[in-house]
């Protein structure tokens, strides 16, 4: 039997493009995984380029390429800034970043990321991680888990799996996936059960490793961290992520609308390169998890 890869690059030509590579550029994947994105990257480079990549989970660092163009640094990505900084680096050409689980993550059952796999109530992106999905779901109160299931989860019944949670932690705590499975499933719709769970973990993943909160810190890095002309790529895979890069490339925030200087012209810091895009049939045939996969390119405007 062949090794199920650790992560399979989702939209990898296509992102890849959108960097529009320099040979002689720097470039950043922030969300380095399995390293197929970063390959691809190091592929198009001269000898003269060189890529910089993070990664929070300790997994991933045993897929570094051996390449004296390429450094893989253990952090999360909301310290992009900090890092590039203390490396020298204050300017790149190019960002790449495809959010979400990895393939891998999904599939080691003692991670917890998984609604088919048993395993430990963990969902912690790095292991360094202080709070995990037991906390979320033992001592969250019902209004917390709530408006983590309406907000994150996008659940129509937010309120009655809260319940459901409160109820059942009364008379034994939650430790696994299976526990936490047996709890909520009944509360999906008929028919939808499993769409419905991958909803809760969804929702309980992203507030334990504050997906949303990082990604709004990464983003709001990168227009001063890119070079005039400098191309940002974002692989997303629900709304919620998709909302806020769209929203910032639109318009450099995440609410109102666009600023204005003194004689009414729009301040935007980056401009979107091309249209929305999404995964062909073939790829989602060999690959499905990349179904809800959406790109947006970006590029940085000059400084008015």
């Amino acid at each position: 039997m062949t090794e199920t890869p650790y992560h399979n690059p989702v939209l990898l030509q296509e992102s890849v493009d959108g960097l529009a590579i320099r040979e002689d550029g720097v470039y950043v994947d922030v969300t380095f995984g399995g390293g197929g994105h970063s390959r691809e990257i190091l592929r198009r480079l001269g000898p003269a380029g060189r890529l910089i990549a993070f990664d929070q989970d300790e997994d991933a660092l045993a897929n570094a390429p051996e390449d004296d163009r390429f450094m893989l640094i253990h952090e999360n990505f909301r310290y992009l800034k900090r890092f590039l900084k203390f490396y020298g680096i204050l300017k790149v050409d190019g960002i790449l970043a495809d959010f979400g689980v990895s393939s891998h993550q999904f599939d080691q059952a003692e991670r917890g990321f998984s609604t088919r796999l048993e395993g430990e109530l963990d969902m912690r992106m790095s292991r360094r991680g202080s709070l995990s999905a037991r906390d979320v779901v033992g001592t969250y109160s019902f209004e917390q888990l709530r408006d983590l299931f309406r907000d994150y989860g996008e659940l129509r019944n937010a309120a009655q799996v809260a319940r459901a949670l409160i109820n059942a932690r009364e008379h034994e705590p939650l430790r696994t996936t299976a526990d936490l499975r047996e709890v909520v499933q009944p509360c999906m719709p008929r028919g939808k059960e499993n769409k419905g769970l991958a909803q809760v973990y969804q929702a309980i993943r992203m507030e334990v490793n504050q997906e949303l909160q990082v990604l709004r810190e990464f983003l709001e890095q990168t227009p001063e961290l890119l070079r005039t002309g400098g191309r940002l790529s974002l692989i997303s895979y629900h709304s919620l992520e998709d909302r806020l890069a769209k929203r910032f490339i639109r318009a450099g925030k995440f609410e109102g609308e666009v600023d204005k200087d003194f004689y009414g012209n729009p301040i935007r810091p980056l401009k979107a390169v091309g249209k929305l895009i999404v995964p062909s049939e073939e790829e989602i045939r060999i690959n499905p998890r990349a179904r809800s996969a959406k790109l947006r390119i970006a590029e940085r405007q000059e400084s008015k």
